[in-house]
């Protein structure tokens, strides 16, 4: 009988090898070692791959766009190649156990032959399929741009492009969710916001819808939710005689499966957004939560994760509106027009509203005449458009101050124009003037530099202000 064994088993061996040589093959026998390490090698770059693509179709997911079939496909025939490969490795030991004469043969050589022969072949799907996916350019299908309603806007305002930019970073970075534009009325908040709105429309950004809602001073929740309402289908009068509870769960039911925008213009408080309905925007929802307000405080009690100020504008890009409002017709009337209707543009001090108000009313004034007396007037604050546009912003800023806040803050009209007045000092004069409510220098010290931090971050007033802000 042992005899039969040796014989069949020496027979085997022989007609292996010569199948091998008759077609071409390679010996899975011999090389089964090495072919099982190649393999391992294979499967493990193989599985590092998967996860690598894997991770770019969640966040492909998470920004809109579905992943293309022949990705997903090739993810599914991934799974299973990784499944089947790492059995044949789990049986590699028992096979290669199995090799006598040095690695040519086989004790269970038909075995043996089978199972070198489905490594092999593994092996070589393995490295086929690796080189699939290295051929992919894009892992998902792009999506339409969001629904979203186009506002009425004019020629986008080159001067706060930088700021726009700002903002659209925030956008596309998946870390912030709530992002708070913040400065004085007549800065350009509502402009910008407007063109961030119609931006959407035209850029492929993976968000659902779009939705705007303007909050102004005296807001109410259902307001606000009726605005939004109106942008998801809920705009029927008996959708409208619903409670503001009501309302708020099934405005809550419909964002909770989109991957929304939700642009609130001029807060001038916190708005709970629980009480209106608004999902709270994360990293794992992706949505995006954009408002304006004139008050810095607003952007920290809203949470928000970016606070971009609209500040501003410098010099060069101030006479760059200004220019592009009055034209070159008019500046080029008169030799000496460009160096008054600079003068004019330094008066509207960077405030973006005055330079294009103010750029409007002289674009008709081609005389030299009418250029000084626009200087003059704006000197004296009694230009007519200025009162009647840019001031009663301001005003209304002023207005809405703390009585102690007032009172501070025209305490700073008794120093020059563009004097520097160091917050030192200033807190000192406060104090001995009784204008600070504590009756310690210390603890009337904090309540200073609190107003002042107020006042900076909230209202715009003017050159004297920002200088002593510089020199601080």
């Amino acid at each position: 009988m042992g005899n039969c064994v040796s014989v069949q088993f020496s027979f085997d061996n022989i007609l292996i090898r010569c199948w091998d040589s008759t077609v071409g093959q390679s010996n899975y026998v011999s090389n089964l070692k090495e072919t099982l390490s190649a393999l391992s090698t294979a499967l493990d770059k193989l599985r590092a791959q998967t996860s690598d693509l894997l991770d770019e179709v969640l966040a492909a997911e998470r920004r809109g766009p579905k992943p293309l079939e022949r990705v997903q496909l090739w993810l599914s025939t991934a799974q299973t190649m990784i499944t089947e490969a790492e059995n044949l490795t789990a049986q590699g030991p028992q096979e290669t156990d199995s090799l006598c004469l040095g690695g040519c043969a086989s004790r269970t050589c038909l075995s043996t032959y089978k199972f070198g022969n489905q490594v092999a072949k593994m092996l070589q799907d393995i490295n086929k399929h690796i080189r699939e996916a290295e051929a992919f350019n894009m892992v998902a299908g792009t999506q339409p741009p969001a629904s979203v309603v186009i506002r009425p806007e004019e020629r986008p305002i080159v001067a706060l492009q930088s700021t726009i930019d700002k903002v659209w970073s925030c956008i596309v970075d998946s870390d912030v969710g709530i992002i708070g534009i913040y400065g004085i009325g007549g800065f350009g908040k509502t402009t910008l916001l407007t063109q961030i709105n119609n931006k959407f429309s035209t850029t492929q950004n993976g968000f659902d819808v779009v939705i705007w809602a303007t909050v102004s001073k005296d807001y109410s929740v259902g307001k606000i939710q009726d605005e939004i309402g109106g942008k998801i289908d809920f705009s029927d009068e008996s959708w409208k005689n619903k409670s503001v509870d009501q309302k708020a769960v099934d405005i809550y039911g419909v964002l909770l499966n989109k991957r929304f925008v939700v642009l609130l213009d001029d807060l001038w408080n916190s708005v709970d957004l629980k009480d209106v309905g608004i999902p709270k925007p994360s990293q794992e929802n992706g949505s995006k939560l954009i408002f304006t307000t004139r008050s810095f405080h607003v952007c920290g009690e809203m949470e928000a994760r970016k606070k971009i100020e609209v500040e501003c504008l410098t010099p060069e890009l101030a006479w760059n509106l200004f220019r592009d409002k009055v034209g070159d017709e008019t500046l080029n009337s008169h030799p000496d027009i460009p160096e008054l209707a600079q003068q004019v543009a330094k008066e509207c001090d960077g405030l973006p509203l005055a330079l294009i108000t103010i750029g409007r009313t002289m674009a008709s004034k081609t005389t030299l005449e009418e250029w000084k007396f626009a200087v003059k007037k704006l000197k004296q604050s009694e230009f007519p458009r200025m009162q009647e546009k840019v001031l009663p912003l301001l005003k209304f800023s002023y207005d809405n101050l703390s009585d102690t806040k007032k009172r501070c803050l025209l305490y700073c009209c008794l120093h020059p124009e563009d004097y520097n007045i160091p917050r030192k000092n200033l807190v000192e004069y406060w104090f001995c003037e009784g204008l600070l409510n504590e009756n310690k220098f210390s603890e009337a010290e904090i309540e200073g530099y609190d107003i002042m931090g107020s006042l900076l971050s909230d209202l715009f007033i003017g050159k004297s202000w920002r200088r002593m802000r510089e020199y601080a």
